[in-house]
């Protein structure tokens, strides 16, 4: 199944989050807030993040912002979770955003959807050229005389 990245201080989301994910076969990564996400994120190139918007340090929207810097991790969908509303000149950074508390049921099927168009669709991939043919590689019969 997919690697999904969640993000929230507080550890009663996040351990729910975990559970509900687990349940349905996917990997969850944990963090409590933003560098520790990106860090994760990183190294570890998941297929989705839910992230909080209110965190201390990096928060949801740096977060977001940071993940759309990077090439490889651009193209992953994120979604959004908070007890306010974010603004709306901003809502380019994520795919779905939830208000706190989250209706578990709908944020399951943004997320099946979400991921579902990530790893079925070729135009959401990222697209990685073949490598450079070697200069040592046998050249094809047509040259020879």
């Amino acid at each position: 199944m997919a690697r999904i990245l969640l993000v929230d201080d507080d550890d009663e989301s996040l351990w729910m989050l975990q559970l509900v994910f687990e349940r349905s076969g996917h990997r969850v990564l944990l963090a409590d807030s933003g560098e520790p996400a990106l860090a994760l994120a990183g190294r570890h190139l998941p297929d989705l993040t839910i992230t909080d918007w209110n965190m201390p340090g990096l928060d949801g929207l740096g977060l977001c912002e940071w993940l759309k810097f990077y090439p490889s991790l651009a193209q992953i969908p994120v979604v959004m979770t908070s007890g306010e509303w974010p603004p709306k000149d901003k809502s380019a950074l994520w795919n779905a955003f939830f208000s706190k508390p989250v209706d578990l049921e709908a944020l399951e099927s943004a997320v099946d959807s979400l991921l579902a168009r990530r790893l079925c669709c070729s135009k959401n991939r990222v697209n990685v050229p073949a490598p450079a043919p070697s200069r040592w590689a046998p050249m094809p019969s047509k040259y020879w005389v």
